[in-house]
């Protein structure tokens, strides 16, 4: 059984201990904000409780997915990156989205699961630190383009440092385009800087 769905949707990866903050100022963007729909999928469709205690029921398991409703794919970071286990099942995915043009966004230890597909090769990229990469993904390649920034947009994958959850929210309203320049500046002079705007005359 696939989504059901009318509407295409941002899709967002929940597991046994995933850092819920990392995600959060993207998640809020993006539903409240921009109004766009907002999913999640486990790879079970069992209940699952992130690292800050919250109880979540995922809306949908990954192998009910249709990957033609997604507009854009949430991996958050969560220990599980680094460990053996259900981590194996999101490559086909993230390729079955990347060859249809479906961006898909990665922060802090879920840049692994980029890693270890092939998807950093050729395309600048961040995360924990390039050593990070090396270390905990023997298969990646493409460490020449490697950049220490917070968070990097190129060619439809989103890659985060752990420290960036506000400049992934921004790549990620970038990428689907749903605010102008002018919003996203003041979002992020607003929730990295803590500068309100000026009030209008």
């Amino acid at each position: 059984m696939t989504a059901t769905t009318n509407d295409r949707a941002v899709w967002l990866l929940v597991f046994d201990g995933l850092a819920d903050w990392e995600p959060s100022f993207a998640l809020t963007g993006l539903r409240r904000w921009a109004k766009v729909p907002v999913r999640t999928v486990g790879f079970a469709a069992s209940p699952v409780t992130t690292m800050g205690g919250l109880r979540l029921l995922p809306d949908l398991a990954l192998a009910d997915l249709d990957l033609d409703r997604v507009s854009l794919f949430v991996l958050p970071g969560g220990e599980m990156w680094e460990a053996d286990g259900d981590r194996a099942s999101i490559e086909p995915v993230v390729h079955g989205l990347v060859s249809r043009r479906v961006p898909v966004a990665a922060i802090c230890a879920a840049t692994l699961a980029l890693a270890r597909s092939g998807l950093l090769k050729d395309r600048r990229h961040t995360s924990n630190g390039r050593e990070y990469l090396l270390n905990h993904a023997p298969r990646y390649s493409g460490a020449e383009h490697y950049e220490e920034t917070l968070a990097i947009r190129d060619r439809g994958i989103i890659t985060a440092s752990g420290l960036g959850a506000v400049e992934f929210a921004r790549e990620i309203f970038e990428e689907l385009q749903v605010f102008g320049a002018d919003e996203l500046a003041m979002f992020h002079e607003m929730y990295r800087h803590g500068r309100l705007p000026l009030p209008t005359a």
